[in-house]
């Protein structure tokens, strides 16, 4: 019996889990809107975010997370499908998902876009199968090759759902010669971890063609590495090598041999009962993440960091006159992207001494009269701009290849206005406002807690919170927009809207990048 250890989560909570975020109402999507307590929480200085599947990455030291033997990764096997109640349709899901989500982590679509996913008959084969049919709702271009074929219905589902996606299927003798000419990244779900002996055809060609590869297309195999013994590893030289491997459930003792730059662990169900019977060592996952990196990142060399762009062009001739419609424009575009924090933004500053300092704020309204944030007045951005009464903005969309410039002096909102912002946030949040001095130094994080706990008290009855009277809004004036969309090779398009003294009229020039 074969792992049953990397499967998915049933259909209805991946259902639930990856629904599409609801859409904003146009009516309050510039407004100063009230954040919600799931968004904030009380910190030193800042709001606490929630972490997301692309937020702080969670490494495990490979030392210290457990590994499987073949009879107990069996064992976990039954276990889940007998008492505790896992199909295999289930778990095959979750693995699959496993897979492609560790796939976006490192190999991303605008690079690595051409998949192929060599599946065998079993249930390591399922996964592989599962995994192209994310990739590609993910953004890739999978293609299968699925030699030899079950007629099992949860296998002929699965391919049946694949081709309604119009995901080629590829036979062996279509295969190109060379595999580094038409695929960039090649999944490797031939054989799981109940494999014995040699590889038969056509899977021992298929292998020593893989064995063959240099540095493209890469190598992702699913659980065991095919041609490894699943204790032994590689003991006869006649494995695949690859470039990552996503253990499942928890690594298999061959894993222990893995050389590869991209190790990662699959399988968000592990019932605590399961770990303390073998005693499982296992990381955290991140947020809402399917896949936890195992091991130390790679080592890399930062000069060769870079990402060729491919974006649609961006025309004088295709944007709006006014800089104000053209950047609501592009942030109705993040915003129904689905992109975390559309409204988070760079603010520079510098103080009398022309000493610039920059920080993370997040927009909090915009229109013609301006672009609105809040903060504590005698924060260091605060005092910045009483000296120097000048900003620059600056929003980053990596996603979408795009970022915006905005130029131009600051001034206070109105304190009606900052009344109305303040007293519309959670009451966690404007007693937030109250405990951090934001800026100065605190002997420990005790102090903030202790006060935002008594404060908490005295305001249980849920009278009026007040503000303080160092805190509100900054609105600033642009007199200067950039619009920068990244292209290949570095020739970005850059347009910048400018002013001119006595003339209202924007002026729209391209700048070289």
């Amino acid at each position: 019996m074969r792992t049953v250890i990397r499967r998915r989560v049933t259909r209805m909570i991946s259902a639930f889990l990856f629904q599409p975020p609801l859409p904003i109402s146009p009516k309050h999507q510039y407004s100063l809107l009230p954040l919600t307590t799931t968004q904030r929480f009380l910190t030193a200085s800042h709001s606490f975010r929630t972490l997301s599947t692309k937020s702080i990455p969670n490494m495990q030291d490979s030392a210290s997370v457990s590994y499987l033997s073949q009879r107990e990764a069996a064992e976990i096997d039954e276990t889940l499908m007998g008492p505790l109640g896992f199909s295999v349709d289930q778990l095959m899901e979750l693995a699959g998902l496993s897979v492609a989500t560790s796939v976006a982590e490192v190999y991303k679509p605008s690079e690595y876009s051409r998949v192929l996913a060599i599946c065998g008959p079993g249930n390591n084969g399922g996964d592989g199968l599962v995994a192209a049919r994310h990739l590609h709702h993910f953004g890739y271009k999978p293609s299968i090759c699925y030699p030899k074929r079950t007629s099992k219905s949860l296998y002929t589902g699965l391919v049946t759902q694949l081709e309604s996606l119009s995901v080629p299927f590829v036979s062996l003798e279509d295969l190109p010669e060379n595999l580094s000419e038409d695929f960039d990244v090649i999944i490797d779900a031939i054989f799981g971890f109940s494999f014995h002996g040699a590889p038969r055809p056509p899977f021992d060609a298929i292998i020593r063609r893989l064995q063959t590869l240099q540095k493209r297309p890469v190598i992702v195999s699913v659980d065991i590495p095919s041609g490894w013994h699943v204790e032994e590893g590689d003991h006869e030289g006649g494995g695949i090598k690859p470039d990552m491997l996503v253990s499942l459930t928890a690594p298999k003792l061959c894993a222990k041999s893995f050389s590869g730059p991209h190790h990662f662990l699959g399988g968000r169900f592990v019932p605590p009962s399961v770990a303390e019977k073998y005693k499982l060592e296992l990381p955290s996952y991140p947020g809402t993440s399917m896949c936890v990196r195992i091991g130390k990142p790679p080592k890399v060399d930062i000069s060769a960091m870079r990402v060729n762009y491919v974006s649609p062009e961006l025309l004088e001739d295709q944007v709006e006159s006014d800089p104000v419609l053209q950047f609501r424009k592009w942030f109705d575009e993040a915003v129904a992207a689905g992109l975390r924090e559309t409204n988070a933004m760079a603010l520079s500053t510098t103080n009398k001494d022309r000493k610039p300092s920059s920080r993370m704020v997040l927009l909090k309204g915009f229109d013609e009269n301006g672009f609105v944030w809040f903060t504590n007045y005698e924060s260091k951005k605060g005092s910045d701009l009483s000296e120097n009464p000048f900003a620059a903005l600056l929003f980053y969309w990596e996603d979408m290849n795009r970022q915006v410039r905005i130029e131009g002096p600051v001034e206070r909102i109105s304190e009606e206005e900052s009344e109305n912002y303040y007293h519309s946030r959670p009451r966690g949040s404007q007693i937030g406002a109250i405990v951090s001095k934001q800026s100065s130094v605190v002997p420990g994080r005790h102090v903030l807690y202790d006060e935002y706990e008594e404060l908490t008290k005295k305001y249980s009855d849920g009278s009026v919170i007040p503000k303080p009277k160092n805190w509100g809004g900054f609105r600033l004036k642009p007199n200067l927009f950039e619009f920068w969309q990244g292209q290949p090779s570095r020739l970005h398009d850059r347009l910048q809207y400018s002013l001119q003294e006595g003339n209202p009229a924007w002026i729209i020039r391209r700048l070289a990048p």
